[in-house]
């Protein structure tokens, strides 16, 4: 087997789905690009049947698809004309294979097969209800990068496939630890901070990560995949959200308008600089970008919060994006730009903004770094009731102890020097955080690339968590 990097939780699951002395159903999801396929397929290797939709493929497209899979693992009978016919024709490829034990069945890219009126969703339910579900061995493993649709139509189904997943597994990218340990395996030993840099700016999602290239440097990569002519990640962007989305246009307005808030938009903020209806449409938008992992969803700390009669606020997470947006809007025709660029405001700028978002997608190992992960905590964020204060601190863990920590995040390439300007910001948001939230005994943690520069202002922060830190869980 290929060396499978991260993934231990679900290759753990995935045996023991596939030693079970029972048939499973399993769907696995997560955004396009993120592994979903080589998991399972080097997971599993050998497969009693497998087959893959087509992406904008019409029903005739998939159909074929699926038929010409069937011949391959021995059908014979005529071209079945409707689903129904071909799960027929896949039972009886699965009652005609020799092969013992665990019968693995892979259907890669599922939401694919469910064109308009097809039919293949009743199919499906009928497959797995009347004939497979009753079997010891059938291991019937579906994916799709179409995460919504998974989520809807498979795992949340209303229907005949109501409760019938045995198992869902949501995909995530690599978190910092197995990104170093992804680009090592490739030639690429970056350090820490190297390696960081690229995750704020491709996170940790495999495939984006694969496109570097160990015969060039850190910098040239990115000139290479970015700034290039015909760069290859300048045309992902569009068929990222292309491939996930029937109507991609709504969910890029949405994206487009919280790279430009970086702070986070309530829904009624959204519908109104959208000029939409604050209605369940825009609810499902929002909902279908979280399940992708491209925004989160926070409620605020606070007695009388901002949101109580807004929701829940919403903010741009997936780096690729926060990326593309904020280098887009340049449109420098330098095809050495980030090389170039080394060392300037503009860089550093963004290098703090993504830094912010390195944080939140690593929460767990920030809470173990503080010896937190054996007590139990809650952790929001929080902004200022009073826009005009304009006050909003990203992390804010509440501990059983008692003890509520005030979390900030500096991104430096050195050690961190905190100004005295910096002080008084700092000072003021707890002050901010204090008034508002009362009975809270609190102190401020720092969280920054290579710790603190002892001076006379940076004993305010109680605490101080490295970059490092987050590497060691």
């Amino acid at each position: 087997m290929t060396t499978i990097i991260g993934r231990r939780s679900e290759m753990d699951a995935l045996t023991k789905y596939k030693n079970s002395d029972k048939s499973e159903f399993v769907a696995i999801y997560g955004r396009r690009r993120i592994g979903k396929t080589f998991l399972v397929s080097q997971f599993y290797k050998n497969f009693a049947f497998e087959t893959s939709g087509i992406i904008g493929g019409t029903k005739k497209d998939e159909m074929d698809a699926f038929y010409t899979s069937l011949m391959l693992y021995g059908y014979t009978g005529k071209k079945p004309r409707t689903w129904m016919e071909m799960f027929v024709a896949l039972r009886q490829v699965l009652e005609a294979s020799g092969k013992r034990g665990a019968k693995v069945v892979f259907i890669d890219e599922l939401p694919c097969f469910d064109t308009r009126c097809s039919g293949f969703v009743k199919a499906l339910d009928y497959f797995w209800n009347t004939w497979a579900s009753k079997q010891s061995n059938i291991k019937l493993i579906v994916c799709g990068s179409a995460t919504s649709w998974m989520v809807r139509n498979i795992i949340n189904n209303k229907g005949g496939l109501h409760n019938r997943i045995t198992h869902e597994m949501h995909l995530h990218a690599f978190n910092l630890c197995e990104t170093k340990q992804f680009l090592w395996k490739k030639g690429l030993k970056w350090d820490n901070l190297l390696v960081a840099q690229t995750y704020m700016i491709m996170g940790g999602v495999p495939y984006y990560l694969d496109l570097l290239d160990s015969d060039k440097g850190y910098a040239e990569n990115i000139d290479h995949l970015f700034f290039a002519k015909d760069a290859t990640m300048k045309q992902e962007y569009g068929r990222l959200y292309s491939s996930l989305f029937t109507n991609p246009k709504q969910y890029k307005d949405v994206v487009n308008l919280l790279a430009k808030n970086k702070k986070g938009l309530t829904r009624g903020e959204i519908a109104e600089k959208l000029k939409t209806a604050n209605n369940g449409h825009l609810t499902k938008v929002l909902e279908d970008l979280e399940y992708c992992d491209f925004i989160r969803s926070y409620v605020v700390l606070g007695k009388n919060s901002l949101t109580k009669n807004n929701g829940q606020i919403y903010q741009l997470v997936d780096q690729y994006s926060l990326f593309y947006h904020y280098f887009e809007a340049l449109r420098t025709r330098d095809e050495h730009y980030w090389t170039f660029s080394l060392g300037t405001p503009t860089q550093n700028t963004w290098y703090g903004l993504a830094f912010e978002r390195l944080l939140m997608q690593h929460i767990p190992q920030a809470l173990t770094a503080m010896h937190l992960d054996r007590m139990h905590t809650e952790y929001y964020s929080w902004r200022s009731e009073y826009r005009k204060q304009g006050a909003q601190i990203d992390l804010v863990i509440d501990r059983a102890d008692g003890i509520t920590d005030i979390c900030e995040a500096k991104y430096s390439m050195h050690e961190y020097v905190l100004e005295k300007s910096e002080y008084n910001k700092v000072l003021k948001r707890k002050e901010a955080f204090d008034t508002t939230v009362e009975g809270k005994s609190t102190r401020l943690v720092l969280f920054t690339t290579k710790g603190i520069k002892r001076n006379a202002y940076s004993d305010v922060f109680q605490a101080t968590i490295t970059l490092n830190d987050l590497y060691k869980f």
